[in-house]
């Protein structure tokens, strides 16, 4: 098990930046690879990023690439989420998880909520 602790968030204007972060606490931090999900009000939750073990493989939705850039720190058991670019559309409370797999994800934050003003 993991804890998962998200911070970063706020209020922005469109076309600015944030970073968020995704604080490890319990064992084997590297053993997991990392999401990073939104959830917008009245939307479901999707999926915006992932990246594997040792980052050396990342993936992106369609909606966030070349805008946005996951990347962790073992040595800090921290996973990022640079957020460039940010559009009034990426409102919502961004959630990291842990996946054992790359696939499924079994360790939830409580997540930090992002606002994009126009």
């Amino acid at each position: 098990q993991v804890q998962l602790v998200e911070s970063g968030g706020g209020l922005v204007q469109a076309g600015g930046s944030l970073r968020l972060s995704c604080a490890a606490s319990g064992r084997s931090f590297s053993s997991y690879a990392m999401g990073w999900f939104r959830q917008a009000p009245g939307k479901e939750r999707e999926f915006v990023a992932k990246i594997d073990w040792n980052g050396a493989r990342t993936n992106y939705a369609d909606s966030v690439k070349g805008r946005f850039g996951i990347s962790r720190d073992n040595a800090k058991n921290t996973v990022y989420l640079q957020m460039n670019s940010l559009k009034p559309e990426d409102t919502a409370v961004y959630y990291c998880a842990a996946s054992p797999d790359y696939v499924q994800y079994n360790n939830w934050g409580q997540g930090t909520q992002v606002t994009v003003s126009s």
